[in-house]
């Protein structure tokens, strides 16, 4: 070993060696994030005394051994397999009417990470449909860190099945996003989450704008699945392909036009559809180049 040394000192590499041990360089952690939520940790709250959550826990068992009845008479019975998918006819995937439906969602805004001064919320109306409102606000923190402010987001929250186990909805037989809303004439983005297994993955996402007409009426919104825009951490990608709609992770609406005010969104339902005259898989057509004329 000493021999190795003179060698290396000699080199002028001696400083590679020390302790009998090689220097390494730091490790990249460019693309890395350490969670799903790039940081944020979000609202916190505080716990309650042990003996409480233990008796919560208890009862939280018992719902959770309910659901996984359900689901194995569901599978006995077959109620899991895919129907026969009729022209015209829109599969409601969630619907608002009680508080129950409610508790599906999660709001968020700028505001809850101290990044902004908006604000918004999920409720019922006296007709029992869910409204989105609050307002918006696009004055930034004099912090000398934010650059821009002004969201609010609404979206469901995990899929899980008995005992927390996360799930995935299937829309692979629908081709038609199909809403019945009654907007305030603002635009709101319309989001697809495909979150993946892997941390590059973990913010894959799909947008499309909703233009709502705004006054008294409700409206329909047809969106083709083939028309959603693939975007990772609110970059649109270079490189689009369309949804995986076999791999469903959440769903979201979002307010972040740039208008300062109030907002409110009305909605009823929203609901699949597959329209046999829509045969368009993807909207977006992607070029290949040569290396040596454009980066891919």
């Amino acid at each position: 070993m000493s021999n190795i040394r003179n060698l290396l000192r000699s080199s002028g590499r001696c400083s590679l060696i020390q302790s009998n041990k090689f220097h390494t360089s730091q490790s990249l952690n460019t693309f890395w994030v350490s969670d799903e939520k790039g940081g944020y940790k979000g609202r916190t709250e505080k716990l309650p005394p042990l003996n409480k959550r233990i008796s919560e826990g208890f009862k939280e068992l018992k719902n959770e051994f309910r659901l996984f009845k359900q689901e194995v008479i569901d599978e006995i019975h077959g109620t899991n397999m895919p129907l026969i998918i009729r022209r015209d006819e829109i599969d409601v995937s969630f619907k608002f009417g009680d508080e129950q439906s409610i508790d599906k969602w999660v709001t968020s805004s700028d505001s809850d990470h101290n990044e902004g001064f908006s604000k918004c919320e999920l409720s019922l109306t006296k007709e029992g449909k869910g409204l989105f409102s609050g307002n918006l606000c696009k004055t930034v923190p004099k912090d000398g860190k934010i650059a821009r402010a002004g969201y609010c987001n609404m979206a469901t929250k995990t899929f899980r099945k008995s005992f927390k186990r996360e799930t995935r909805f299937d829309w692979s037989m629908y081709n038609i996003l199909n809403m019945r809303v009654r907007g305030d004439g603002r635009a709101y983005f319309v989001n697809i989450g495909t979150k993946g297994y892997f941390d590059l993955m973990w913010n894959d996402m799909y947008h499309y704008i909703m233009f709502t007409r705004g006054g008294p009426y409700w409206e329909n919104v047809r969106i083709p699945f083939s028309k959603f825009i693939f975007s990772s951490r609110g970059r649109i990608q270079d490189r689009q392909c369309p949804i995986n709609l076999q791999n469903i992770s959440s769903f979201s609406i979002t307010l972040a036009d740039k208008v300062d005010g109030k907002f409110n969104l009305e909605i009823d339902y929203i609901g699949l559809e597959n329209d046999p005259n829509h045969r368009e898989r993807f909207a977006y057509e992607m070029y290949e180049t040569d290396n040596n004329i454009a980066a891919n």
